[in-house]
């Protein structure tokens, strides 16, 4: 029995006898990598292969086969979040919302989360770039402050075991490299101590050397007691300072987090430890080992794989920019008249704040649709999915209304060109072009883009046709006009001219444009309902995502989510709460900006206004284009043009009917020509559902010719 391909969306769905057979038999398939689930693309067999799947069953059944995607994931939940990745309107994650088994990870990826306290076999040659990097940042100066406590501990004679252990110390963090620490038994008396001493190693056939011996103490009791004190006062706070400084710095370079494990290790396990407890070691050395906890044993100082070291669930990157978002929100309130930074800085903190918040939000967001029904993500991923962009203009707008000044109007609309070409040709193109280096040619579903593309269209007529219409029949109105021939009958040079609508008292604002603003703000959502039922509902074949019935090994256990719904709820919240803030900052200290840049305030709008919320999402799209998944890229850029055009515009101009504003949907010519040539070329290059890096390449030259084109355009009038 042949299943209906149209079924219902709601939730992952099994394939069919017909869906695997169809699978088997065009063989063709597509890793999507770190997700765990794999993507089967069919294609037509040759002439030569096994009878296609049209030839067994019927044109629908063959239709379903042709645009299927079959996904196998770990849990109920990943797979929740990989079928609303499909989803027309819903946020595309590529990271995970649950933990993923160990034993599924690679062996690179299990070496970023393990403890510096494992001694391999054969680790290879420890002289490495990173290693002499260790050495030149951190290395010479903390051996140099081991020395000094060392020196201060043996003249305080109380502190002289301490002395001993920072002077070893000091040799083993110049170079850590190939050296291990473990943790020794104390001896129940002085006398078993010197009886350790006094044995001989099995392989050397020696007498142990010294500097691998555990520390024998002199005396127990008050002796015992005033050494601890002494070095807990004057040897431990010093060094935990600066392995504290080690350990930061190291954490930010990112790649040299191993060094800041090392630091903290250091710091938590090694010196709270009496003295004759800490053993250091050669690794090198053929002695046999003495019983005992290995603390610490590093091999590398620095590991370029560390872009993918995520704590909790949250990449490293959104960890180390969080404390910059608290920076940002003191200095920015606390700082009102500017003492300390000038509003430059504070505006560009306030800008990149915005990009962890961001992928707070997207995570928070991704987190609470994959654990909830389809009705509870539908709603999430329509209040929140543009709230960054939303929260910006709207705050810009209100301040340009209370200073009565034009020039923030004028930037909103750069932004929102600037949001609607950068994902039209920016980001699918880099994503091209970045998956086109790992893959020589790369296919997407052409239908599902087509409907977006179908949307697009829609949208930008609809946003653009206050525009047009105003330009057919609004009056021209110039600046200064000066006679080129010196003839009343000859050419006028004219400047700084407009369309005025307000002629007669506004009549033709009031009366025919203003009522096509408020039309076309109503169609333009309703338009975009429809093309959510007409891709979620009645049209699902198109997006069909189907869940397999194979489980890999070890994915039986239940999901372990990083975020519950709770706690990604109330993220999401506390992320938007700051990202208005951050906002407010960075429209309070813009205008300094526009009024001394010599750059047109075209450029600063459509680049860094328009792109920077948007770079966690271009970030996810290059990750789906190195895995061969493209689809989703193209999805990502499109997805946010759509709303731009669709949600945020409408949101904007109802937000003008409670709070007037200087917002009017007429545009300059600049931002009609680059909007609609854009999105033609967009649709031109997708029109065969495959792709390369040439045809990336293409389109990202369009887009940095568009940028040069606004960086030489004029200031728009007003500011």
């Amino acid at each position: 029995k042949v299943p209906d391909p149209r079924g219902d969306s709601d939730g992952p769905r099994r394939g069919s006898l017909c869906d695997r057979h169809c699978t088997a038999i065009n063989n063709v398939q597509g890793d999507l990598g770190d997700l765990g689930c794999h993507l089967h693309r069919p294609r037509v067999p040759t002439a030569t292969s096994t009878p296609s799947c049209c030839q067994q069953h019927s044109e629908e059944v063959c239709e379903s086969c042709v645009v299927k995607t079959t996904l196998t994931a770990e849990n109920a939940v990943e797979a929740n979040k990989l079928s609303n990745n499909y989803k027309f309107g819903f946020k595309k994650w590529k990271s995970h919302v649950t933990a993923r088994p160990w034993e599924d990870r690679s062996e690179i990826v299990k070496e970023l989360y393990s403890d510096l306290n494992v001694i391999r076999g054969s680790a290879g040659s420890t002289l490495t770039c990173g290693n002499v990097l260790y050495l030149l940042l951190f290395g010479w100066w903390l051996s140099l402050l081991y020395i000094l406590v060392a020196a201060m501990m043996f003249i305080t004679i109380l502190g002289a075991p301490y002395g001993e252990l920072c002077w070893d110390l000091a040799g083993y963090f110049l170079w850590p490299f190939g050296k291990v620490i473990q943790k020794v038994e104390v001896p129940k008396s002085h006398q078993a101590c010197e009886a350790s001493v006094g044995e001989s190693s099995a392989l050397l056939g020696g007498p142990t050397p010294l500097r691998w011996r555990p520390r024998c103490w002199v005396g127990t009791g008050y002796w015992h007691v005033a050494s601890t004190a002494v070095w807990l006062c004057l040897g431990y706070p010093v060094l935990a300072l600066a392995h504290g400084l080690v350990c930061v710095t190291a954490w930010l370079l990112i790649v040299l987090i191993p060094v800041a494990k090392l630091s903290a290790r250091a710091t938590a396990r090694v010196l709270p430890l009496p003295p004759q407890r800490v053993l250091i070691r050669h690794l090198s050395m053929t002695e046999v080992p003495l019983e005992g906890e290995v603390i610490l044993c590093c091999y590398r100082a620095a590991n370029p794989y560390y872009y993918k070291y995520a704590v909790d669930g949250i990449n490293v990157f959104a960890v180390n920019l969080l404390p910059l978002v608290l920076v940002t929100l003191v200095l920015g309130y606390v700082d009102s008249p500017n003492h300390l930074t000038g509003s430059a800085v504070k505006f560009t903190l306030a800008l990149l704040s915005i990009m962890p918040l961001s992928y707070y939000i997207g995570m928070a967001i991704a987190s609470i649709s994959a654990q909830s029904n389809f009705a509870v993500g539908a709603v999430v991923n329509a209040t929140f999915g543009s709230i960054t962009e939303l929260t910006f203009y709207i705050t810009a707008l209100i301040k340009g209304s209370r200073e009565g000044n034009r020039c923030y109007a004028e930037v909103v609309k750069s932004a929102l060109t600037g949001t609607l070409v950068g994902c039209v040709l920016f980001v699918p193109g880099l994503c091209m072009v970045i998956g086109g280096i790992r893959h020589q040619e790369q296919r997407f579903n052409s239908r599902s883009a087509g409907v977006s593309s179908a949307l697009l269209f829609l949208s930008v007529g609809g946003v653009f046709a206050p525009t047009l219409f105003s330009k057919v029949y609004g009056k021209l109105v110039c600046g200064e006009c000066h006679n080129v021939t010196q003839n009343p009958l000859g050419h006028y040079l004219c400047h700084n001219c407009h369309f005025d609508l307000m002629d007669n008292n506004g009549t033709l604002y009031y009366s025919h444009v203003q009522p096509l603003v408020y039309t076309v703000s109503i169609l333009l959502p309703a338009a975009y309902l429809i093309g959510l039922f007409f891709t979620l509902k009645t049209h699902t074949h198109i997006y069909d995502i189907h869940i397999s019935d194979c489980h890999m090994p070890g994915h039986h256990h239940s999901a372990v989510v990083h975020w519950s719904r709770w706690r990604a709820l109330v993220i999401l919240l506390l992320s938007t709460l700051c990202m208005s803030a951050c906002a407010d900052l960075a429209t309070e200290h813009i205008s300094p900006i526009l009024t001394n840049s010599t750059i047109s305030q075209y450029f600063i709008g459509v680049t860094v206004l328009a792109m920077v919320p948007e770079l966690p999402e271009i970030v996810n799209g290059i990750q789906f284009a190195l895995q061969n998944n493209l689809s989703l890229s193209i999805e990502i850029g499109n997805c946010i043009a759509v709303q731009v055009c669709m949600l945020q515009i409408p949101i904007l101009v109802l937000f003008t009917i409670f709070y007037p504003t200087n917002f009017t949907l007429v545009f300059s010519d600049l931002h009609v020509y680059a909007s609609m040539f854009s999105v033609v070329l967009m649709n031109y290059i997708f029109m065969d559902g495959k792709c390369d890096y040439f045809q990336g390449t293409v389109l990202v030259m369009v887009y940095f010719i568009l940028l040069a084109v606004y960086f030489f355009a004029p200031s728009p009038s007003g500011c």
